[in-house]
C-alpha cells in the first residue's frame, strides 16, 4: 500500500485539495469579516427612522404551527405586545395532533389574532400559501411558532419597504434557550456566521435567505414569486432566490431581533441540520441556471460559495480519511500532522476571531452574548466536524436527488425544550 499512498501524496489532485482544504476557511473568514464591518460601519450605525405613524402600512403576522403545543402562547403573547399600530395575527394550526388549537382559542378574543384551522398537515410552505388570500395586509411577516419578538421588531423591519424595490427583509434571531453547551454553540453560531454572513451578503448585493424563523415579505412580490414551493425542504431559501430572479432586492435588518428556541439535543439538532442541508442542496440544483445568465450575474457569489462550502466538506472527509489510513499503516502523511500545526493555528485563530467581531457585534442587540462568548473557544473542534458532516450526507443528496415541487414536505417536529419564559 506504501507506494500507491506515496503516488497519492505526490499527484496534483492532491496538493490542489490540501491548499484548498486550508486556505478556503482562512479566505472566507476575511472576506466575511472585512465585508460584515463595512455593513456593520454603514447600516448598523445608522439613526432610526423618523416613521409617519398616521401612513404606516397594515403587516399581517403569519404564524405557521404543528404541535407547537408548548410554545405557541408564547408566540402569540409575543407579538400582541408588538409596538406598532396596523397590525394583524394569523395563526394558521397545520393539523396539530396535540393541544395547539387548544393553546390557540383563548386568544381569538382580540380582534388582531385569527385562525386558520386545517385538518389535513400539508407542510409549513402549503400552510402560508393558504393563508395568503387571507392577509389584510400589504406587508406580511413570517414567524415561527416557538419564537418571541422584540416589541419595536415591526418598527425597524416596515422602513425598508419605502424602497418599492425591496421584497423581503431578513430579520436578525437571536437564541432564548441557552441552557446547554449546544445551545449556547448555536447562539454564537446565529451571531458569527448567520449573522455575519448575512451582513456581508447585503454588501455583495445579494442574500441567501430570508428565515422562516423571522422575515417580512412584500405580499405582491410573494404572489409574483409563485408563493412558497411545497416540495422544498427549506421554502425560505427557495422563495429568497426565486425574489432576487425577478430583481427584487433583499435586505438585512440587525435591529430586528426575535428571540427563538433552539435544539437543546444533537438528535433534534441533527434532524433540523439534515433539512437545512437537504434543502441547500435542492436549492442549488433548482436555481442552477443563474450560471447560465448574465442577467443573474449577481447570484454568482452566493451559488460559488455554496458549492464551495460543499466541496470543502467534501475535501474534510477525504483528506481526514486518508491521513486516518495512513497512520493506521504506519506512514505519516505529507501534510498532515496528528499535532496543531502552523497552518491549523492560522484556520483555529481566523475562526475564533470571526466568532468574537460577531459577538461584538450583535451584543448591540443581545446584552447576553458577550457573557457566554467562552463557548466560542471549543467551537471549531467540537461544532465544526458534525456541521460539516450534515453538509457532507445531505447537501450531496438533495442536489443528486430532484424534488418533487408540488408535493408537500411535512414538518419535522421533535422538540427537547420545555416552555420557559426566561429571556438572556
Amino acid at each position: 500500500m506504501i507506494p500507491v499512498i506515496q503516488a497519492i501524496e505526490t499527484s496534483p489532485f492532491y496538493w490542489a485539495a490540501i491548499v484548498f482544504f486550508g486556505a478556503y476557511p482562512v479566505l472566507t473568514s476575511v472576506i466575511w469579516m472585512t465585508t460584515a464591518l463595512v455593513y456593520f460601519v454603514r447600516r448598523d450605525q445608522q439613526p432610526d427612522h423618523n416613521l409617519n405613524e398616521e401612513s404606516l402600512p397594515m403587516v399581517s403576522i403569519l404564524i405557521p404551527a404543528y404541535c407547537e403545543a408548548n410554545a405557541i402562547a408564547m408566540a402569540v403573547e409575543g407579538t400582541l405586545a408588538l409596538d406598532y399600530p396596523r397590525f394583524e395575527v394569523i395563526v394558521i394550526n397545520d393539523g396539530s395532533t396535540d393541544a395547539t388549537l387548544d393553546r390557540v382559542k383563548p386568544f381569538l378574543s382580540d380582534p388582531r389574532v385569527r385562525l386558520i384551522d386545517k385538518t389535513v398537515n400539508e407542510g409549513k410552505a402549503m400552510a402560508l400559501n393558504d393563508a395568503m388570500p387571507c392577509c389584510r395586509g400589504d406587508l406580511v411577516l413570517v414567524m415561527d411558532a416557538d419564537s418571541s419578538p422584540d416589541p419595536a421588531m415591526l418598527r425597524r423591519m416596515v422602513p425598508h419597504f419605502l424602497s418599492a424595490r425591496v421584497g423581503a427583509v431578513a430579520g436578525n434571531p437571536r437564541v432564548r434557550n441557552r441552557r446547554t453547551l449546544l445551545s449556547q454553540l448555536q447562539m454564537v453560531e446565529f451571531c458569527s456566521v448567520i449573522g455575519l454572513l448575512r451582513r456581508a451578503q447585503r454588501i455583495w448585493g445579494r442574500v441567501m435567505c430570508v428565515s422562516g424563523v423571522v422575515g417580512m415579505f412584500r405580499k405582491a412580490a410573494i404572489i409574483d414569486a409563485g408563493l412558497f414551493t411545497p416540495g422544498m425542504a427549506t421554502e425560505d431559501i427557495d422563495l429568497t432566490w426565486k425574489l432576487q430572479k425577478k430583481f427584487y432586492d433583499i435586505r438585512y435588518e440587525g435591529a430586528a431581533v426575535v428571540w427563538m428556541i433552539v435544539p437543546e439535543t444533537m438528535a433534534v439538532w441533527w434532524a433540523q441540520r439534515r433539512r437545512w442541508a437537504t434543502g441547500l442542496g435542492q436549492v442549488l440544483r433548482r436555481h442552477a441556471d443563474v450560471l447560465n445568465h448574465w442577467k443573474y450575474r449577481r447570484m454568482l457569489p452566493l451559488f460559488v460559495e455554496s458549492a464551495f462550502s460543499v466541496l470543502w466538506a467534501v475535501t474534510l472527509f477525504a483528506v481526514t480519511a486518508f491521513w486516518s489510513f495512513c497512520y493506521l499503516v504506519g506512514h505519516p502523511p505529507r501534510g498532515g500532522s496528528p499535532l496543531p500545526n502552523l497552518w491549523g493555528m492560522v484556520i483555529y485563530t481566523c475562526c475564533l476571531l470571526q466568532l468574537t467581531l460577531g459577538v461584538l457585534i450583535d451584543s448591540k442587540y443581545d446584552h447576553g452574548l458577550k457573557r457566554d462568548w467562552p463557548v466560542s473557544i471549543i467551537y471549531p473542534s467540537f461544532y465544526w466536524f458534525p456541521l460539516a458532516l450534515t453538509s457532507f450526507l445531505y447537501t450531496i443528496r438533495g442536489l443528486l436527488r430532484k424534488p418533487e415541487l408540488n408535493k408537500p414536505t411535512r414538518w419535522h417536529i421533535a422538540h427537547s425544550y420545555e416552555e420557559s419564559n426566561r429571556m438572556p
